[in-house]
């Protein structure tokens, strides 16, 4: 857990986030009659800028507690793709970079091989178009080789020297046939040049990472089915499942989001031209994006906070932009963003996540997404951008580097 430099101290101060929710009480559905049941968690974060521009943070807390298991889904993904573009930047190798065309090998069964990627423009795949690909649909065999380039025991020995020490990021996403110890097995690969020589080559890897945390609720439900499609008549069993704490994703999208209001060992190892690049990746809808193409894709498809509860004909102002990362499996919905309003002149940082499975029943695709977590989503970010729209600040800031990025 990382404390900003800049950060504002919370005691004697009320919590504006509780007043908020309080205060729209009757515009808000059934999580906020009971939010223990529905184990909502949020942090939400102010940003004041001085004359110079520089920020400064005031977190209020919902809910949040660090000892409680939440399974992060798809959120995993945002610290791969971060450690992915630094990875690249510390093997130095001339030429090798985030466009760079590699092929992945399979060691042994349940590996699998990729020579070619049907949604790139050119038809290769490359680290770069798997983290567009991560944050503009979510996509699980994008990560899966990050996770592959990374390793288990790199992965997260980085993450904890970095002082995020709240995470565990030990299995592939959303493919069959891959148990703890085939987790522990990564694909080797290589990396090559436009001429086809080899720039840069990694063998298969076996590394193993592992902490329990001393998490309570890791065991979950009443039943779940097996990958056989037989219901099991016990709890589901997440200690072997990735975890992320809020605080974490929290403090790690913060800390890409503004790197020189961190400490200097909890950023991440990128480029001024790589953060560009990825606030773009961040920022866009999934129409907007011509390589790879998901012009089929709603607006609010992985940008739950306010629009998240609207129908997939919704159109998102293009003047509101949430540089985020969702998840959402096993009944969990989580997002974590930085979001700003390029004509009101708003910013702020709002993480958060809610646990829908009524019938205690895991892996039967039964869950209140729409009923219960959407909304969630959808009416606490509305709540909160609602006050941003009204709060008093002393400095406005500049976004325009937001908007250069994105031609408006």
């Amino acid at each position: 857990m990382l404390v900003p430099l800049l950060a504002s101290p919370l005691t004697a101060q009320r919590n504006v986030l509780e007043r908020i929710i309080r205060q729209t009480e009757d515009q808000l559905s059934a999580w906020a009659q009971d939010p223990g049941r529905y184990e909502v968690q949020v942090l939400y974060t102010q940003i004041d800028r001085d004359e110079m521009g520089r920020p400064s943070f005031t977190t209020y807390r919902y809910g949040v507690d660090p000892n409680r298991y939440f399974y992060p889904a798809s959120t995993v993904k945002m610290p791969a793709a971060f450690l992915a573009l630094e990875k690249l930047n510390r093997l130095g190798v001339i030429g090798l970079d985030r466009r760079t065309h590699l092929r992945i090998s399979a060691g042994h069964d349940p590996q699998t091989a990729v020579l070619t990627d049907p949604s790139a423009a050119d038809l290769l795949p490359s680290i770069g178009h798997y983290i567009r690909k991560i944050f503009l649909v979510s996509d699980n065999d994008a990560f899966n080789r990050l996770y592959e380039f990374l390793g288990q025991r790199y992965l997260n020995e980085q993450l904890r020297e970095k002082g995020y020490t709240e995470s565990r990021i030990i299995h592939r996403l959303s493919v069959t046939g891959f148990d703890t110890l085939g987790n522990r097995h990564t694909n080797p690969l290589t990396f090559y040049d436009e001429q086809g020589q080899t720039l840069y080559q990694q063998g298969e890897v076996y590394s193993a990472w592992y902490d329990d945390f001393g998490l309570s609720q890791q065991l979950r439900g009443q039943g779940y089915i097996n990958d056989e499609g037989a219901i099991i008549r016990e709890p589901f069993d997440f200690r072997y499942k990735n975890y992320l704490s809020i605080q974490d994703l929290h403090d790690m999208l913060q800390a890409v989001i503004f790197p020189r209001a961190v400490a200097p060992e909890a950023r991440f190892g990128l480029t001024t031209d790589d953060y560009r690049w990825l606030y773009r990746a961040m920022a866009e809808f999934p129409a907007e994006s011509d390589d790879p193409d998901y012009s089929d894709k709603p607006d609010n498809y992985v940008k739950f906070w306010i629009y998240g509860d609207r129908d997939s004909t919704f159109q998102i102002p293009r003047h509101i932009r949430s540089l985020n990362k969702v998840g959402w499996a096993y009944g969990f919905l989580t997002d974590a963003a930085y979001i700003v309003d390029l004509e009101a002149g708003i910013e702020f940082f709002l993480v958060g996540t809610i646990h829908v499975n009524d019938n205690q029943t895991y892996n039967d695709g039964v869950y209140e997404y729409e009923e219960v977590g959407l909304p969630f989503f959808g009416e606490l970010g509305r709540a909160v951008y609602a006050y941003e729209l009204e709060r008093r600040r002393r400095h406005a800031p500049d976004l325009d580097w937001l908007r250069e990025l994105l031609g408006q």
